[in-house]
């Protein structure tokens, strides 16, 4: 009989169906989409032949060998396989020999494909890690354990880790489908039927393992009984069913009871030593870190039934009141210390009171991780070693021979026991590390550092200071101290940084996300997606080859195939064939735009950006509305204390800001009309915005300039000349006094499809 049982003498027939049901292609593997579907990182380097050392790690039948199967088949590189159970020392090396010599006589690369590779002892791992190293194989590793707990950590270091998930239940029901309807592979030639509840226990209790439904499927349907006209297999003994195959067509039906002998229940993996001991004080660290006292208890009482060893537990709590707590509260660590020594001196049972006495105090205590501060200071000795400046050198020696400890100020002979005076090299002036938190003890001492430090940085930069090759001149623009001033006083950074952090906690991208962020010249959102987002894609567009350039050269130490696909367009949205013909991906999950202002249209934008959303994807846009911008009518009111003069400004501004014709911008009420309109479900939220700013003289000479200032303009028009000369000095005689506090609001919209 020419059937697919027949060819006895062909393995590919007699192979089990899980082997034979083996992914060929990319488009065949079923679930993973987070790795490989379109336009993730791993797609994308199989794609183009770019592979680089991984090591998949996933539960048992995710499909890793498939996966490295599919690599084979789709590679140009040589393809060689190891078993780490089967082979050893003597194995690699005949692997790489044959590598060595297809390199150097062909240039052809070589991918090694090692299954169960934690199965190797270190010596074995060690022996290949040279021939990773400089590339003359690239290693496919595959392991059911934690890489970076069973794998030689060089080895994971020169490796990118993807994790593969358990198949949900649409998954598994895709891959048994396949296998049932498949007529060279599976049972496609056959018509199986399945008793109401039989197909979906075998997925239930295979628990997302492919391989373990295939198998059983496998057992279920060569057992079942089956129906072809006259013939059956009913009432035939189970030799005689062990000779089968039925007739092409025949009616194999899987009944409940069938379905549930052919599969067992899978045993749960546990292991004390390794996942479960490092994930369980994690969730410990993270659930006292995060303030829960009830998740920190579960997860403590969790450990110690267990039988952790409380010294591991105290050790990682004492870390934590320093890192965490820090000087939130101080006498976070003095407790955590005082409770561990008690556990010494008491031990089990009575011992667990200190344990939670420790954790219930850290979990409740105020937090601050400004002892982070530093790894910053760390950073910068790795980076220069700065020379102690005279005056902080030791007098005791040779002060007379070089003047060491001259210009010392000492402190405790000044009021407060404090003097103003330069303790950072030269080099590093004005540099800050540790910025004090708003929280607890750190929230009473806050405002005291922030003030020394700005006298000091007053005292240290001032007129005395400024000498040939020790001024600190910031850029052409702002030289001196009203440049540096403007630096210390101005939260620019913080308030970009903020802005970031909106966008991102709105958007919540996946690691896998395909992220498209328009206007991208600073880089500010594009560097955080490629944090957020290592195993998706993160595409950008600029509006000049210079700004792609220079964002380029600070992707340089990143991976090729980890460096952001950048294209130049004066467009705020490209169609969906140029993102396909320039980042080979037209479906994006977020598409992220930060500006101050947008010239575009509403409607515009909404239908640009309608296509390139994949499904439930979202547009997230942070912009401020000219209407929520910062008045000077109340600068005048608040900081001047004129409110006449501010009373009749304020009229003014409120036309002027309310003319739309004037101001020739939209607000978000126009957008969220226009988005709503292509049918996405709109989300707006008002985020009040504040900045120390230090206005200048050029400042006033732009705002009030009639002929190129729309806002200047408007003002000389419409109020009487004399309120309008004392508007500008009034604000004069106020940025005479230093920084002033610059308010507005911005808007976040979320347009999801």
């Amino acid at each position: 009989m020419d059937d697919l049982f027949s060819a006895k003498n062909d393995k590919s027939s007699q192979s089990p169906l899980a082997d034979r049901m083996r992914p060929r292609t990319l488009e065949d593997i079923v679930g993973q989409d987070h790795i490989v579907g379109p336009g993730r990182l791993l797609r994308r380097a199989i794609q183009a032949d770019r592979l680089s050392s991984i090591i998949l790690y996933g539960p048992p039948g995710t499909g890793k060998t498939s996966l490295a199967t599919v690599i084979a088949n789709t590679t140009r590189a040589a393809f060689e396989s190891l078993n780490a159970v089967l082979s050893g020392v003597k194995d690699i090396r005949e692997v790489i020999d044959r590598a060595d010599e297809r390199f150097r006589l062909y240039s052809k690369r070589t991918i090694l494909f090692v299954d169960e590779v934690h199965r190797w002892n270190k010596a074995q791992q060690d022996a290949l890690l040279p021939w990773v190293e400089n590339g003359t194989v690239i290693l496919v590793g595959a392991t059911t354990e934690n890489p970076f707990f069973e794998v030689n950590r060089a080895l994971v270091s020169r490796s990118r880790i993807f994790q593969l998930k358990a198949l949900d239940a649409g998954d598994m029901l895709e891959t048994a489908r396949r296998a049932i309807t498949d007529t060279e592979r599976g049972y496609g030639k056959w018509n199986i039927q399945f008793e109401e509840g039989a197909l979906e226990h075998l997925v239930e209790v295979a628990g997302g393992d492919a391989r373990t439904l295939l198998n059983a499927l496998e057992l279920a349907v060569e057992t079942s009984n089956w129906t072809h006209g006259s013939e059956t297999s009913f009432g035939k003994t189970a030799e005689e069913k062990s000779n089968w195959p039925p007739p092409f067509g025949a009616e194999i039906h899987i009944s409940l009871a069938a379905a549930e002998e052919s599969i067992q229940r899978r045993a749960l993996l546990y292991d004390r030593d390794g996942d479960y001991h490092f994930d369980t004080i994690s969730a410990f660290i993270k659930s006292v870190r995060g303030s829960d006292p009830d998740a920190a208890l579960y997860w403590l009482a969790k450990m110690v039934r267990a039988g952790e060893d409380p010294k591991f537990i105290f050790r990682r709590m004492i870390i934590l009141a320093s890192e965490d707590v820090g000087l939130a509260d101080p006498l976070a660590l003095s407790v955590v210390m005082s409770c561990a020594q008690a556990f010494e001196r008491i031990g089990f049972p009575e011992g667990n009171f200190p344990l939670s006495h420790a954790c219930l105090y850290l979990a409740t205590a105020p937090k601050s991780n400004t002892t982070m501060a530093y790894f910053d200071a760390l950073k910068e000795v790795e980076r220069e070693d700065a020379e102690v400046p005279n005056h902080l050198r030791d007098a005791s020696r040779d002060a007379e021979s070089f003047g060491h400890g001259e210009g010392y100020v000492y402190p405790h002979a000044y009021r407060d026991h404090w003097a103003a005076q330069q303790y950072l090299p030269t080099s590093l002036r004005g540099r800050t590390f540790y910025i004090p938190s708003s929280i607890g003890y750190e929230g009473r001492i806050r405002q005291d550092v922030l003030q020394k430090r700005e006298l000091q940085a007053a005292i240290v930069l001032g007129d005395n200071q400024e000498s040939a090759g020790e001024l600190l001149s910031w850029s052409q623009a702002a030289k001196g101290r009203e440049g540096w001033y403007k630096r210390l006083e101005s939260g620019r950074s913080a308030l970009l940084l903020r802005n970031r952090d909106i966008i991102f906690t709105t958007a919540s991208p996946a690691r896998q996300g395909r992220v498209l962020i328009p206007l991208a010249n600073d880089g500010l959102l594009l560097w955080e997606s490629l944090r957020r987002c290592p195993e998706g894609l993160t595409a950008a567009l600029v509006n000049t080859p210079a700004a792609k350039d220079a964002l380029l050269r600070y992707a340089q130490t990143l991976d090729e195939a980890e460096k952001p696909i950048i294209a130049v367009t004066e467009e705020l949205l490209p169609s969906a064939g140029q993102c396909e013909e320039w980042f080979s991906c037209s479906l994006f999950d977020h598409i992220l735009i930060r500006s101050t202002r947008l010239t575009a249209e509403p409607s515009m934008l909404a239908a640009c950006a309608k296509p390139l959303l994949a499904k439930d994807g979202s547009l997230i846009l942070l912009f401020s509305p000219p209407r929520y911008g910062e008045r000077i009518s109340r600068i005048l009111a608040d900081e001047c204390n004129d409110p006449s003069l501010a009373a009749k400004l304020e009229q003014a501004e409120k036309a002027f800001f309310g003319n739309s014709d004037v101001t020739g911008f939209w607000n978000e009420d126009d957008l969220s009309a226009a988005f709503e309109e292509q049918g996405f479900r709109v989300n707006l939220q008002t985020i009040d915005q504040e900045e120390e700013r230090l206005i200048t003289e050029k400042d006033l000479a732009a705002w009030f300039n009639t002929e190129q200032s729309r806002w200047g303009s408007f003002m000389a028009k419409t109020l009487e000349e004399q309120d309008f000369l004392a508007v500008e000095q009034a604000l004069r005689l106020r940025i005479s006094k230093g920084p002033l506090m610059w308010l507005w609001k911005s808007v976040c919209l979320r347009a999801s499809v």
